[in-house]
């Protein structure tokens, strides 16, 4: 079968490779138990503050967060502290990681992926992978999150850096339609 020039011209193959794998970056899926009466979904056993699907990670603070329809919250960084992130099944946040350790095996890699929409999983992002998200939902997102440093606003104690919501290009925010 032949394609007119204009539908040729137009004609291309969808990559269905995915991402690169950020190092140290950890998806873990999770089981969510439903009845008649509702949902339950486990986001994780603590023994003595350890979370027992991810190993070396102690919780030390958690966190809820609400993204806007459309809002993008890019890019902020740690140097010393892991992030574990959850977003429920029912929101859909695209969420955007960049590789900005000097050295790191992944430098410089892009993952790019939705949490939430209809799927259960945490997330872990290592200390010095830059992360955001866009809500690309009609409503209000959450964000639930794990931390192994507190959060502090004392400048010699704050670990939590800035980059540009632009840093890997305008077109990371943009759905991919094809």
């Amino acid at each position: 079968m032949q394609l007119n020039p204009r539908a040729q011209d137009a004609f291309g193959y969808q990559d269905y490779s995915g991402s690169p794998r950020i190092d140290g970056v950890e998806i873990v899926e999770l089981k969510r138990f439903n009845d008649d009466g509702g949902a339950i979904t486990e986001l994780g056993r603590l023994t003595e503050g350890r979370h027992g699907q991810l190993e070396g990670f102690d919780v030390r603070q958690v966190n809820y967060s609400v993204v806007e329809p459309g809002a993008i919250k890019a890019f902020h960084l740690h140097r010393r502290q892991t992030d574990v992130w959850y977003v429920p099944p029912s929101d859909r946040i695209l969420l955007v990681l960049h590789d900005a350790r000097e050295g790191s095996p992944s430098e410089g890699a892009t993952m790019r992926f939705m949490l939430g929409d209809g799927n259960n999983r945490l997330v872990r992002i290592p200390p010095g992978v830059a992360h955001g998200c866009r809500n690309l939902g009609d409503r209000p997102a959450a964000i639930l999150y794990f931390v192994d440093v507190q959060f502090s606003v004392e400048e010699d104690e704050c670990d939590e850096g800035r980059l540009p919501w632009d840093f890997c290009g305008e077109e990371i925010w943009e759905v991919v339609r094809g």
